[in-house]
């Protein structure tokens, strides 16, 4: 049987997904240091309303509240023996608000990075990190998720692992990297470096792309490179709502609505199909992106200097590629805040 997001993108030319799940908990009392993911069996009502506000706000595709599920952050809490139950319990609350939803809503299983280096540099070995999501995979399945959504990745190691237990798991996957240094990853990979690495993938993603990294404009100019290096795959933008400030004690976003509705409209003109936002953004600004997307018809690929114009300069001179092989531009000064 075809799966459900392969069906949707079938029928459609775009698809909206979710916003931020950290902000959300957050302005709904998550502490600092407490981990989201035991509001799955302490707070489900907390995470119903999470999973409801993309819902209600036009998102086609939202993701688990099972970010830190892995038995490597888990264990920062001490509940390393809690994966399958916190990521079964993630996926159930999702299920049972997509079913009722009343209309065809993809549930995205969210697996984050491990938060260990990998081997050479770091102590993580690449069998043991398929484990640790592996582990999480099937928790997550077992809560009825349609998909799994491996997000916020640094290592191509880790990437690759991660694609290893979806296929362990028997499960379709997405993946995006977080571009957040230069226009590479942390641990160097660039946009088109992902777009290789995809290709070569025995258990190939659904869609593939970026998510958080610095702003909105820094994650177009990385969806340009995947879009340059000629991929097949549906594209996926997930960027930040605005820049970060640490505004009256706490962090702020400083990206608007109608910010997003540009970068969403922007994002599907740069070629992504798959379009949401990552830190910062809200139910409000979804339903600015949502009918953005709606209302605003299709145009020709943006150039950069349009996509600084519209949402702020870039973080950086290079998108990573170097030498001129992708669509780098130096930094301008942002045009809102």
């Amino acid at each position: 049987m075809t799966d459900a997001l392969s069906r949707l993108l079938a029928e459609r030319d775009w698809l909206m997904a979710d916003g931020a799940t950290g902000t959300t908990l957050f302005n709904m009392g998550l502490s600092s240091g407490e981990a989201p993911e035991f509001w799955n069996a302490d707070e489900p009502d907390k995470i119903r309303a999470l999973y409801r506000g993309s819902v209600e706000a036009g998102s086609d595709i939202f993701l688990t509240n099972s970010f830190g599920g892995n038995a490597s952050r888990l264990r920062l809490h001490e509940a390393q023996d809690r994966v399958h139950e916190l990521n079964r319990l993630a996926g159930a609350l999702a299920r049972e608000v997509a079913d009722a939803a009343g209309r065809p809503v993809v549930v995205a299983g969210s697996v984050g990075p491990t938060g260990e280096i990998m081997e050479p540099m770091g102590p993580l070995s690449y069998t043991r990190a398929v484990e640790i999501f592996h582990e999480q995979a099937e928790g997550l399945k077992e809560g009825g998720v349609d998909l799994l959504w491996v997000e916020t990745i640094s290592a191509p190691d880790e990437y690759r692992a991660a694609a290893e237990a979806a296929k362990l798991a028997g499960m379709p996957w997405c993946g995006t990297m977080s571009f957040d240094t230069a226009g590479r990853t942390m641990m160097g990979m660039t946009s088109a470096g992902l777009a290789e690495l995809v290709e070569k993938l025995p258990h190939k993603p659904l869609a593939f792309g970026a998510n958080c990294g610095v702003g909105a404009s820094d994650l177009l100019r990385t969806v340009l490179g995947f879009a340059a290096a000629g991929t097949e795959w549906p594209i996926i933008a997930k960027g930040n709502a605005g820049i970060p400030k640490y505004v009256d004690g706490h962090i702020h976003y400083d990206g608007t609505p109608e910010l997003m509705a540009d970068y969403a409209v922007l994002a599907r003109d740069c070629g992504a199909t798959i379009i949401g936002g990552c830190c910062g953004t809200t139910p409000e600004h979804l339903q600015a992106m949502r009918a953005a997307l709606e209302t605003r018809p299709r145009g020709p690929r943006p150039s950069l200097d349009e996509i600084t114009d519209r949402l702020g300069g870039f973080s950086s001179a290079s998108d990573g590629t170097g030498d001129g092989e992708g669509p780098a531009r130096a930094p301008r000064r942002r045009r809102r805040s």
